[in-house]
């Protein structure tokens, strides 16, 4: 019945594309490799085709994961690993791209990021998570965003980073599953027979851009996962439950959050409403508001005022000691394989998942 449900919203999700594509910037020439900044892309396949490049794609979960409902690739959660180029500094990055939870703008939000952060010596993973509009409705996004963060943590020593010093980056509706998975974290069962199951999945710290705190809502003069996904009946139990404002306490992580104040899909309230809430718990955040921009532009996206974000971001980053590696940690390892003057990377070990 809720499969149906959802169903009978895809109609809107042709609506919001159209949405995002009105305020989407100029175009630019793709980034090297990119497929275009599509919401809806081929999902990531496990397996390690593209190792040579320090690239592999791994499942989440060796069998079915929780609340699957079928084994095509939009029912297998993964995380696609991006080792750091010129040797890590022990930091990493779990990253969620956008999409209103109706697809995955993977390239923009995801594989760009992820060379920005491993260019900085950041390891870095992109999440394919189960979408709404595939029949998986909250919180089941948030069991695959926690369940990426236990499984880099619990690999922590394989990978070559610290266990202390793990951060999930999101955007739009990736940003509110980051900033779902900061305030409703699990703390990991010590005696549970899966060890990634044991580590925790709080992260240390988190990126959020132009994240879409206010998802979950009845008011429907903005953009409404509730509407979206024709699920307004549930609403008031989905924003009780899942609206990470009012989640926040002096344990959420230190938070790093850009927005624009013309983003006409998520208004800006909502991440002020957000930055409020931190501020209320004692969290530490920093936020940057741009006067003018759209919704949905990743790094920048060639627009001469919003590329500069990733600088303040990157400032930021240093001033929480993200981006130096431990005196005592010893030199570099898990270079990038490729990258120049580099070895192949650590990966993630032993044989592609199936």
């Amino acid at each position: 019945m809720e499969t149906k449900r959802i169903a009978s919203g895809l109609a809107l999700c042709l609506a919001l594309f159209g949405v995002l594509a009105a305020q989407a910037p100029a175009a630019r020439p793709p980034a090297r490799g990119a497929r275009g900044r599509g919401y809806a892309p081929p999902c990531a396949a496990a397996g390690n085709n593209i190792a040579f490049l320090g690239i592999t794609t791994s499942r989440l979960w060796a069998g079915p994961a929780p609340e699957a409902t079928g084994d095509t690739c939009w029912d297998i959660p993964t995380i696609t690993d991006f080792g750091p180029q010129f040797g890590g500094n022990g930091s990493a990055v779990i990253i969620f791209p956008g999409g209103a939870y109706a697809g995955l703008a993977s390239t923009l939000e995801g594989g760009e990021v992820a060379e920005w952060f491993t260019a900085r010596g950041v390891r870095a993973f992109v999440v394919s998570y189960r979408l709404t509009s595939h029949g998986y409705l909250l919180p089941v996004p948030l069991l695959d965003a926690r369940r990426a963060i236990q499984t880099v943590r619990a690999g922590a020593a394989e990978e070559h980073v610290d266990p202390n010093r793990i951060g999930v980056v999101g955007f739009s509706a990736g940003g509110h599953l980051a900033a779902l998975a900061s305030t409703q974290f699990v703390n990991g069962d010590p005696d549970a027979t899966d060890p990634i199951e044991r580590a925790s999945s709080r992260p240390d710290f988190a990126v959020l851009g132009y994240p879409w705190i206010g998802a979950i809502t009845t008011d429907t003069s903005h953009l409404s996962y509730c509407k979206l996904f024709n699920v307004m009946d549930q609403c008031d139990q989905l924003r009780a439950k899942y609206s990470p404002d009012l989640f926040v306490t002096s344990q959420t992580p230190p938070t790093f959050i850009y927005a624009t104040t013309t983003d006409q899909t998520v208004p800006i309230q909502q991440e002020l409403g957000y930055y409020q809430a931190l501020l209320q718990a004692g969290v530490s955040v920093e936020m940057h508001i741009f006067a003018h921009g759209p919704h949905g532009t990743g790094l920048g996206h060639g627009d001469p005022a919003l590329d500069q974000w990733p600088g303040l971001l990157e400032t930021w980053l240093r001033g929480q000691g993200l981006l130096t590696r431990p005196a005592a940690a010893g030199p570099p390892a898990g270079v990038r394989a490729g990258a120049r003057g580099g070895s192949p990377g650590a990966g993630r070990g032993g044989p592609p998942a199936r």
